[in-house]
């Protein structure tokens, strides 16, 4: 029965259930807003149509009052969204076109573009690839209008990670990029010469692909279901706020380069490897011995290096070709694990186990940890059959028992460290596998990395099991008691036994070098000097130095380095309360790049400077010289600004500098970023170097080269006790060298060591 209803000068007409609309009815608000369609309850539920006094309009499902399920939404500018929603925001599937004619289609999380998804600009420019939070982020293809194309991946809507880029004229560049700019080694290849398939710039393979038949199923599917009228419901997860249109990824192509063709392939799974090469079409018909390529080096834009190679064509066969490969691997500072790599079956256990183990852990209600918590017999311990079993599923791998050690008090150290559960077990049991560093550690130990370089997996010796085993409840305590300790967070420790009965022990760890940044240097500390040094002829821009390499001294605010040693004072006392010896100092150095700085790609002790001293330099009366650093900002915080949700390896507070008046800072690098300062983590400094007087040719000037640098810094490999094999190997080299100079020590005496050297790398400015 249909019936017309006053409210304060609200009208309803229509169908009712007692004194409230029920069923099909129209409802005008006194603001001139209407509802023409299905009510329950009182509320707009089901099927209908609104139009707002301001001149918007919507068109589809309700429910509860909000806008819910498939509709599509008309805004007063022209601007015009068609697709999923949610408790009134967009959510899901969703087609948007903007006021200007930009057009997005796609994934949508609160209210922002996040998931996989096309964004096509007026201008003609497209990117297909995924997203976060509304800009470009993770592993993409950007098309321009004048046909330049990029393939790689993306980071807050910057170029950032490995990726190609292919130019007009057929030429390609592969290499990484920080932040929108080429940063690192890279290779040039001119049009006409023969280039490599894109396997060799990325064993994850490429998304570019010169023949449209090559699309896969996958994005043809993304693009029905982003066009469509979206006539049915679609179930979809989360909640969402409003969003404008997309002002950050009007990305300019390269500058020197015009126009090319290509088509382009994406998958719509973000777990899933996106396969696809350069086909032969795209290569050129050349001989190998005409060919030609540039092997560059950037520094932040920078062209800092480049070299002709001849003949650097990629031969079809023969010994040459299998050569060439397998140097190319030797290179790679890391490789992917894939199915028929020694380490695969280890991988997919490691894996299976993690994934049972927090999915078990997870549900249980969070509690103070006991001393039953801690101890090896604190523990789960499941077999992994192939076929599978009552409380595993079946898998591809061989058979194995997987022991899981203390995984409550992991559990609260993860909860402590901030880490979601759902992130850790995506991070290292998602699609993408890991991949093993390539070059061991000297204590024969094995590094994998997460596909997505959040964690470290390092295999143990039993005896580093028990030191950590024996240490966990006070380490526990500790980083507890102090967030911004500078220690090695452990995530979980874990065991494999195949058949036959080999064990395997792995402990997660966060990776320090996690960062927005590139890391264009880094160096282990321990404070000794015996052997401490690498082979000039080894070193690379991965490779890890040592303390006699170490040509710089760092210049910090006075209030962050007495935050620095203050905590590294605690540190120390509680690894030498637990005798544990030989830990380093793991330091990561990011340059930003002066004029010169083109002597960082010179081995440490050539580092010398190419150019002479400039004439409007700073000069002291005591006649010292300095060139001053320019890049970068200390400003006042500001939450809004820059992300402060926690990493694997930040923790802690965001630390306060002197030189703006004690408060707590960003980290300014002008056309870059803004970055919150932590304990470790993006800590500006000046690293200063004395050039050698045998450059000066004189004696009576003293010359400094001064830059500017990130760095990111903390206290590795503390699962080395004072054992009595330590103390007769102390003895024996004490005899041979100086027992100052060499690194193993009783911790005591390790620690003192370790402080009065770092204090002299990290000197108090008077």
């Amino acid at each position: 029965m249909s019936e017309e209803i006053n409210l304060q000068g609200d009208v309803y007409f229509g169908n009712v259930k007692g004194k409230i609309p029920h069923g099909m009815g129209r409802y005008t608000w006194s603001d001139g807003t209407v509802y023409d369609g299905n009510w329950e309850d009182g509320k707009m539920t089901g099927r209908g149509q609104i139009s707002w006094s301001s001149g918007t309009s919507y068109v589809g499902d309700f429910s509860g009052g909000y806008l819910h399920g498939i509709g599509t939404l008309t805004n007063p500018d022209g601007s015009v969204y068609n697709g999923s929603w949610r408790l009134n925001i967009q959510n899901g599937l969703g087609r948007k076109q903007y006021s200007t004619s930009d057009v997005y289609d796609g994934c949508w999380k609160d209210g922002v573009h996040e998931g996989s998804g096309k964004y096509a600009w007026s201008n003609g420019n497209m990117y297909i690839g995924n997203w976060k939070a509304g800009t470009m982020c993770g592993r993409g293809v950007m098309k321009w209008m004048n046909g330049d194309l990029f393939d790689g991946f993306w980071l807050n809507g910057y170029r950032h990670g490995s990726g190609v880029y292919r130019f007009a004229d057929g030429s390609y560049y592969f290499g990484t990029w920080t932040k929108g700019l080429k940063d690192g080694q890279g290779t040039f290849y001119p049009a006409g010469s023969k280039c490599p398939p894109l396997k060799k710039f990325d064993k994850k393979k490429s998304l570019i692909s010169h023949s449209s038949s090559g699309r896969s199923e996958r994005f043809r599917d993304l693009e029905r279901n982003v066009s469509r009228n979206y006539s049915q419901k679609i179930s979809f997860n989360g909640f969402f706020r409003e969003s404008g249109r997309i002002l950050s990824m009007r990305l300019p192509p390269e500058e020197d380069y015009t126009i090319a063709n290509s088509a382009i392939e994406f998958s719509t799974s973000e777990n899933t490897n996106m396969l696809s090469h350069i086909s032969d079409e795209g290569e050129s018909d050349l001989d190998d011995d005409s060919s030609e390529v540039w092997e560059r080096e950037y520094m932040q834009g920078v062209l800092m290096k480049e070299r002709i190679k001849k003949n650097a064509g990629v031969p079809s066969k023969g010994k040459q070709q299998s050569k060439r490969q397998a140097n190319d691997v030797k290179k790679r500072s890391c490789v992917d694990i894939y199915e028929g790599h020694k380490s695969y079956f280890l991988m997919l256990n490691l894996q299976l186990g993690i994934r049972y183990t927090v999915g078990k852990i997870t549900p249980v209600p969070m509690r103070e940890v006991r001393s039953s918590d801690f101890g090896e017999r604190a523990r789960i311990r499941m077999y992994f059959p192939r076929k599978g079993s009552q409380f595993t599923p079946p898998h591809y791998s061989v058979d194995f028992y997987w022991k899981d050690y203390c995984p409550m008090v992991f559990r609260n150290l993860r909860e402590m460290f901030k880490l979601d559960a759902a992130e850790y077990m995506m991070s290292i049991c998602g699609d993408d596998g890991l991949r093993e560093l390539s070059s061991p550690g000297k204590s024969g130990s094995i590094f994998y990395l997460s596909h997505d370089d959040r964690f470290v997996i390092k295999t143990l010796r039993g005896s580093e099991l028990k030191v950590l085993l024996k240490m966990l409840p006070s380490y526990y305590d500790h980083v507890n008691d102090y967030d911004n300790t500078l220690i090695t967070k452990f995530f979980g420790l874990h065991e494999i036994t195949l058949r036959g009965g080999k064990k395997v022990r792995f402990i997660v760890m966060g990776n320090m070098f996690k960062t927005e940044l590139r890391i264009h240097r880094r160096y282990d500390l321990k404070g000794s000097y015996q052997g401490r040094f690498t082979n000039k002829d080894a070193i690379d821009e991965g490779t890890t130095l040592k303390d006699l390499d170490l040509a710089y001294d760092f210049h910090m605010d006075k209030s962050l380095r007495e935050a620095l040693f203050k905590q590294i004072h605690l540190d120390c006392l509680f690894l030498e309360s637990q005798q544990i010896i030989d830990y380093s100092l793991l330091l990561g150095l990011h340059f930003r790049a002066p004029e010169h700085l083109k002597a960082l790609l010179e081995p440490p002790d050539t580092m010398l400077m190419s150019s002479t001293p400039v004439d409007d330099g700073p000069t002291s009366s005591s006649g010292d010289l300095s060139i001053p650093p320019k890049g970068l900002l200390l400003v006042t915080h500001e939450p809004s600004s820059v992300n402060t949700a926690p990493g694997p390896h930040i923790r802690g507070n965001t630390l306060r500098a002197f030189s703006i008046g004690d408060k707590e800072v960003d980290l300014l690098l002008p056309g870059t970023a803004r970055l919150r300062v932590q304990l470790g983590v993006n800590m500006p400094a000046q690293a200063n170097r004395k050039v050698s007087e045998d450059v000066l040719g004189s004696a009576d000037v003293e010359l400094f080269e001064v830059y500017d640098v990130v760095l990111y810094l903390g206290i590795i490999d503390i699962l080395q006790d004072y054992s009595m094999r330590k103390k007769v190997e102390h003895a024996y080299k004490s005899v041979r060298y100086d027992s100052a100079s060499i690194s193993v020590a009783d911790p005591q005496f390790y620690s003192k060591r370790f402080v009065k050297f770092l204090e002299k790398v990290f000197p108090v400015d008077p």
